[in-house]
C-alpha cells in the first residue's frame, strides 16, 4: 500500500488537504470521489519520502539473486493461486506475504505493482534478470499470450526442480574427491614441512648413513617444500590465473569444453549432462507455446559447452532456412545416434516435445546412476592411493631409523 498526499475542494467548497492509503494512484482517487473530493493535486509521498532510499533498493533488487529452491517454491504457490482464478495482482500479494525470502517478497511486491499499472507480467519480471531467467520469462510470455500461466508456471517449477536435483547430484559426486584431495594436500604438507625435517635432523648425525634412493627423495621433497614454499604457491596461483584467463577467451573456453569431452568417463558423463538439459529445456519451452527458433536461441545459453552450443546454433540457422532439427544436429556428430533418431521420430510424428521429454527422463536416469557408480569406485579409490602415499612416506623415513637402531645396536 502507498500513500498519497491530496489537495483538493469537500462537497461544500472548502479547501482541503490530507493522506490517502490506496493501492495505486487510481484506487486513490476513487477513494476520495466517494468521499465527495473534488481533487486539485495528487501526490505519492511513499516515494518521496523514501528518495535516494528507494532507489537504491531497487537497484540492489535488480542485482539480487535467489536460490532454486526459494525459486520453485514461489512458482509453485504463484501457479497454486493463478489456478484458483485469484486475480493476478492479489496472486502477487499473496506470494509476497507466504515467502521467507525477503528479496523475493520485495520484488513480487514491486512486480505485483507495475502489473497493478497496467505492465504485462513478463516485461515486469524481465527488470530482474538476475532473479528470472531467459527461460523464465520467455514461458511467462507464451503463458499470458495463450491464457494458461498456471500451466506454464507448474510446468517451470517441475523443469526447476528436476534442473536443481541434477546438479545438486554432480556437485555431491565431486565433493567427496575434493574433499579427500584437499585433505590429502594438507597432510602432505604437514608431513613434509613439519614431521620429516625433525627427523632429518637424527640422520645429520650419522654422515657414514647409506640413504636409499626413495628415503632420499622423500628428504629432498621435504627440504624441496621448506626452501621453496613462496615459490610454490605463487606458482600455485599464477597458473590458477592464467588458466582462468584463458578459458575466460572465446577460443579458449572452446578448447577446454572440447578438452572435457573427451576425458575418459567425465567427458561422456558431459555429455549425457548437455544433452540432458538441451532436451529438457527445449522440451519445456515447446510445451509453453514458445516458437523453436526463440527455444533454441535460449537453449544454447543453458547447457554450459561451447561445442554443443555450436551445434546447437547451427541447428538453428539451418531450422531458420527450413531443414528440420534432426538433419544438422546429426551432422555435428555431438549428439548420440539414438537421440538424433528419437528426435528425428518426433518431429516425423508431430510429437516433438513429448519425445524430448523422454530423452530427458532417460539421460536424467543414466547420469544418476553413472554418478552413483563413480561414487562407489572413487571412495575405495582414493582411500587406497592416499594410504599408499602416506604409508610410502612413513615407510621411507622408517628404513633408514631401522638401520640406525642396528648400528647402534
Amino acid at each position: 500500500m502507498a500513500l498519497y498526499e491530496y489537495k483538493g475542494l469537500n462537497r461544500k467548497g472548502k479547501n482541503v488537504r490530507g493522506t490517502v492509503s490506496a493501492d495505486n494512484q487510481r484506487s486513490a482517487r476513487q477513494q476520495l470521489k466517494k468521499d465527495g473530493i473534488f481533487i486539485q493535486s495528487l501526490k505519492d509521498k511513499t516515494k518521496k519520502k523514501a528518495g535516494k532510499k528507494g532507489s537504491n533498493k531497487k537497484s540492489s533488487l535488480e542485482k539480487a539473486k535467489v536460490s532454486v529452491d526459494d525459486m520453485a517454491m514461489y512458482t509453485r504457490q504463484l501457479s497454486t493461486l493463478i489456478k484458483a482464478n485469484i486475480p493476478l495482482v492479489e496472486c502477487l500479494s499473496g506470494v509476497a506475504e507466504q515467502t521467507e525470502n525477503p528479496v523475493l517478497r520485495d520484488v513480487s511486491r514491486e512486480i505485483r505493482d507495475m502489473v497493478n499499472e497496467g505492465i504485462a507480467l513478463n516485461k515486469a519480471m524481465a527488470k530482474y534478470p538476475n532473479i528470472f531467467t531467459k527461460i523464465f520469462i520467455s514461458m511467462i510470455e507464451a503463458g499470458e499470450a495463450s491464457g494458461t500461466l498456471d500451466l506454464i508456471l507448474l510446468r517451470l517449477t517441475e523443469f526447476t526442480e528436476s534442473q536443481n536435483e541434477l546438479q545438486a547430484k554432480l556437485k555431491s559426486a565431486t565433493m567427496y574427491p575434493l574433499v579427500m584431495l584437499g585433505f590429502a594436500t594438507l597432510l602432505l604438507v604437514v608431513m613434509n614441512v613439519w614431521m620429516i625435517p625433525k627427523i632429518i635432523v637424527i640422520f645429520e648425525e650419522f654422515p657414514d648413513l647409506v640413504m636409499p634412493w626413495y628415503s632420499q627423495f622423500v628428504i629432498d621433497m621435504s627440504n624441496f617444500m621448506i626452501n621453496y614454499w613462496v615459490a610454490l604457491v605463487a606458482s600455485a596461483f599464477a597458473l590458477r590465473f592464467l588458466f582462468g584467463r584463458w578459458k575466460a577467451t572465446e577460443k579458449g573456453s572452446a578448447q577446454w569444453d572440447a578438452i572435457r569431452l573427451k576425458i575418459p568417463f567425465f567427458g561422456n558423463l558431459t555429455r549425457m549432462v548437455a544433452v540432458s538439459r538441451f532436451s529438457k529445456t527445449l522440451s519445456t519451452l515447446l510445451n509453453g507455446g514458445v516458437p523453436m527458433l526463440q527455444a533454441l536461441d535460449i537453449v544454447k545459453n543453458v547447457i554450459d559447452n561451447a561445442v554443443i552450443e555450436k551445434a546447437v546454433i547451427a541447428a538453428r540457422d539451418n531450422i531458420s532456412e527450413g531443414e528440420s532439427i534432426a538433419g544438422p544436429l546429426k551432422r555435428s556428430g555431438e549428439f548420440p545416434p539414438l537421440v538424433i533418431h528419437m528426435i528425428a521420430t518426433g518431429e516425423k510424428t508431430g510429437d516433438l516435445e513429448n519425445m524430448l521429454h523422454q530423452i530427458s527422463d532417460a539421460y536424467d536416469f543414466q547420469v544418476k546412476t553413472k554418478i552413483d557408480g563413480l561414487t562407489s569406485i572413487l571412495e575405495p579409490i582414493m582411500i587406497v592411493v592416499l594410504g599408499g602415499m602416506i604409508g610410502g612416506i612413513i615407510l621411507a623415513i622408517m628404513i633408514p631409523l631401522l638401520e640406525l637402531s642396528n648400528i647402534s645396536g
